[in-house]
């Protein structure tokens, strides 16, 4: 029996199911990612034989495909969330933030880490706070 993984949007309006499993799990700090997500890398999961099922919403997924890469983009165009994408040769790219699913998965690798950002760097020892600080 396959694993299914459930995902949505920010606002709800768009859910998504992933039947199978992820191949692997990679943090890419290449600089279309940090773009994409404003962050220090993104965080997607990569199958190549799982299926994605839109269960609603779908007419609110937009793609973007940068020119002259390999980079696309799925999200939400109500809230902007990233979103599940099918990429080059059937590769499906699962953003990790978008799943309400627990995966059991830890990252495989980060990429393209001579791209990261300056201030990404020993960020296990900024200090970690469970909510806002007071």
């Amino acid at each position: 029996m396959s694993s299914k993984y459930s995902g949505s949007c920010l606002c709800g309006e768009v859910h998504f199911d992933v039947y199978g499993e992820f191949d692997h799990f990679f943090l890419c700090h290449c600089r279309h990612c940090r773009k994409d997500t404003g962050s220090a890398h993104a965080a997607n999961l990569f199958a190549t034989r799982a299926k994605l099922t839109w269960q609603s919403g779908q007419s609110k997924v937009k793609t973007y495909e940068l020119a002259g890469t390999r980079h696309v983009r799925s999200f939400c165009l109500n809230c902007g969330s990233a979103l599940p994408t099918m990429q080059q040769e059937g590769l499906l790219a699962v953003p990790a933030g978008a799943l309400d699913s627990p995966i059991a998965m830890t990252p495989d690798a980060h990429l393209f880490v001579a791209s990261r950002a300056d201030w990404d760097q020993d960020l296990e020892q900024v200090p970690m706070m469970d909510g806002l600080p007071s």
